[in-house]
């Protein structure tokens, strides 16, 4: 770590190792968001088809013995709309 860095952090605070792992928490959550963001905003083409097909038709799709895994009434439905992103299935901007 450059010099400059370690001695702007020492002359701020009295815990550096404390001071540099919130740092970087903070950093990885920010990243983490940011990344989710992405996702949302440009899903993967292959949940695109999921989607398409609806989560009780998907789980309905699942092989034998997998049944369990999925509880569609306890979902909420939404659209995905390239423009706009995830909507509410409910919400006024989505038209059947």
């Amino acid at each position: 770590m450059p010099s400059e860095l370690v001695a702007g952090i020492d002359r701020i605070e009295s815990n550096r190792s404390r001071f540099i792992a919130e740092a970087v928490r903070h950093e990885l959550q920010r990243r983490q968001r940011l990344e989710l963001l992405r996702s949302l905003e440009a899903p993967h083409p292959d949940s695109a088809a999921t989607a398409a097909l609806g989560l009780a038709d998907w789980a309905e799709a699942l092989p034998e013995g997998d049944s369990d895994l999925l509880d569609p009434s306890a979902g909420e439905p939404v659209h995905w709309r390239p423009e706009s992103g995830w909507q509410h299935a409910g919400s006024p901007e989505i038209k059947p």
